[in-house]
């Protein structure tokens, strides 16, 4: 045998470990190159040249400044890991409980005609209605404090909930029901072996969705009535005319809901890894 065939490998490495590496490291080189060039484009169009008043877009120095500010002093009641910490804890247990319901009656309601009928006239009645309109009533019904929030956030991710998992019970196809039956397969069986993996991409869906709708509303409910989050310093920023710490919030907000779409796409690869693997 010559040289030339003999391929060397780590011992005990798994297959395809190394071109995992390798994928991981060229995406994260390409995150950080597209950040650099963001940022030095913010910079040379404000610090610079000055296209863009800094008095209306701030310079990348005062957002380093406004974030050190409101990391070490506080600004808004809080300092921003309380701003952060509140914000996802209510994002967090809107959209669990508004997911959870969301996705059974999805489901019940792809699986029966019968609860199909009861519920889907009034589930359309109130979907074309925003989920930011519902911010006076909750105000009226729980007040300015989290469980009106709360009350917003699981109208806003109940709905992508719903219609997904509905939808993904419909596009299963005929023939897995008609083995299903043939096997009498029934009860809870046919919920965990027939509806929840024929309809789990559909689901996964919603919950992207319903998780960037928490999101939105949450920050919204905040601009209205909150002692600390991270729409609180969105609305104390711009009654101060202080546009550096009005990116800081925005940017704060896009990190927070790109940390949780990660981790919702890590529960998804390891509740579907078939999906991974192709």
């Amino acid at each position: 045998m010559s040289a030339a065939q003999v391929t060397p490998t780590a011992p005990g490495a798994p297959p395809g470990a190394s071109a995992s590496l390798s994928a991981w490291a060229r995406r994260l080189a390409a995150v950080v190159v597209t950040l650099l060039v963001v940022i030095g484009a913010w910079h040379l169009l404000t610090a610079v040249t000055g296209i863009v008043s800094p008095a209306r877009f701030a310079t990348p120095a005062e957002v380093g400044l406004a974030l050190r500010q409101i990391a070490i002093d506080g600004y808004g009641n809080a300092r921003l890991h309380e701003h952060v910490l509140r914000s996802v804890l209510l994002v967090t247990m809107g959209f669990t409980v508004a997911a959870s319901v969301g996705v059974v009656l999805g489901l019940a309601m792809g699986a029966s005609r019968s609860v199909e009928a009861f519920v889907n006239p009034i589930f359309l009645v109130l979907r074309p209605i925003p989920p930011l309109a519902w911010i006076p009533l909750a105000i009226v019904w729980l007040g300015l404090g989290d469980a009106a929030k709360m009350m917003v956030i699981f109208v806003s991710a109940f709905v992508p909930s719903v219609i997904n998992s509905y939808t993904g019970v419909r596009q299963i196809d005929k023939p897995i029901f008609e083995a299903a039956a043939m096997l009498d397969v029934t009860g809870w069986r046919y919920w965990r072996e027939v509806l929840v993996p024929g309809a789990l991409p559909s689901i996964f869906t919603g919950l992207r969705l319903s998780l960037q709708a928490s999101w939105t509303t949450l920050v919204a409910a905040e601009l209205v009535g909150a002692v600390a989050g991270l729409g609180s310093i969105l609305n104390q920023a711009s009654q101060d005319i202080y546009p550096a710490m009005i990116l800081v919030g925005m940017i704060s907000v896009a990190l927070c809901g790109w940390g949780m779409t990660q981790m919702l796409g890590w529960i998804e690869q390891r509740v579907m890894p078939w999906r991974l693997r192709s």
